[in-house]
């Protein structure tokens, strides 16, 4: 009877994660495939294997769209706004972590809260905001707002990590003379890289991704990043469903592959920055 209700357990398990993984990568895998089809094979048999593997619809998606351009749009805006939000948000997570003083408890929570503000309540006052000090349609404007707005995200994760690292080290740092700049940028900052790691790849994803306001803050080819080219391309190739398809594949692999080469970072950051040492 044991053995039966462990064996029945497996077996809903097994089904369970076949199905959670078949609707995560089934979509991916759908227009990966797509890409190398004929309009034709698309129309009339959308889930059938490509009958031969070409890459016509690459070719004329480079051709037709300034794709390199968002590319580098993305790449330059994404680095940029992920540097800025970690460095300075290290430092105020370390001080968060570390030192005692008034309003500590407030400023954590008012940081924090920012993560329950809805996006679209943020649109107008931004949009405002960069128009009126000139950062409208400019890769700078993007910048700020993606490391703005990736704030309350890396504050948990690197706050978090922080705390995980024994305070004996620092007082042993201070006990040689070592004074708190130099604890931090030789001591703990090196140790917490894995939870700096985590932080940047999550606040590059977010970068890579995001839409809104790439959309509403840009109006050209000059600053517009990759998310707002999947829209460019669906005009531009309505009836051309082979380039699409190719396009839209060129646009989500690179996050796909950065994840996939650094998630075991973030799972053991992740793990480590739950444990209070």
């Amino acid at each position: 009877m044991g053995k039966s209700k462990f064996l029945l357990a497996t077996i809903i398990r097994k089904i369970y994660l076949s199905f959670l993984v078949i609707i995560s990568i089934g979509p991916l895998i759908w227009i990966i495939m797509s890409s190398f089809k004929s309009n034709k094979e698309i129309l009339s048999s959308a889930f059938a294997l490509p009958e031969s593997f070409s890459f016509k619809g690459y070719t004329a998606a480079l051709e037709l769209s300034p794709i390199f351009q968002f590319y580098g749009n993305s790449l330059i805006v994404a680095i940029a706004s992920t540097l800025i939000n970690v460095i300075v948000i290290s430092m105020a997570a370390y001080i968060l972590a570390r030192c005692e003083f008034r309003g500590k408890t407030f400023l954590t929570l008012l940081l924090s809260s920012s993560l329950l503000v809805p996006t679209s309540a943020l649109l107008m006052p931004i949009y405002i905001i960069m128009t009126n000090i000139g950062l409208y349609d400019t890769k700078t404007g993007l910048i700020l707002v993606y490391a703005a707005l990736g704030l309350p995200t890396s504050l948990f994760v690197i706050k978090s990590y922080f705390q995980s690292i024994p305070m004996e080290l620092e007082e042993a740092a201070y006990l040689d003379g070592a004074g708190f700049v130099r604890t931090y940028y030789a001591i703990i900052f090196p140790l917490a890289k894995s939870g700096l790691v985590t932080a940047a790849i999550l606040q590059f994803l977010t970068s890579w991704n995001e839409f809104t306001f790439a959309l509403i803050l840009t109006k050209s080819t000059t600053a517009r990043t990759l998310p707002l080219a999947l829209s460019y391309f669906t005009s531009q190739f309505s009836f051309n469903y082979t380039s699409m398809f190719a396009a839209l594949t060129m646009a989500i692999l690179p996050s796909i592959v950065i994840y996939a080469l650094l998630q075991e970072q973030v799972t053991d950051s992740m793990v480590a920055g739950s444990i209070k040492g």
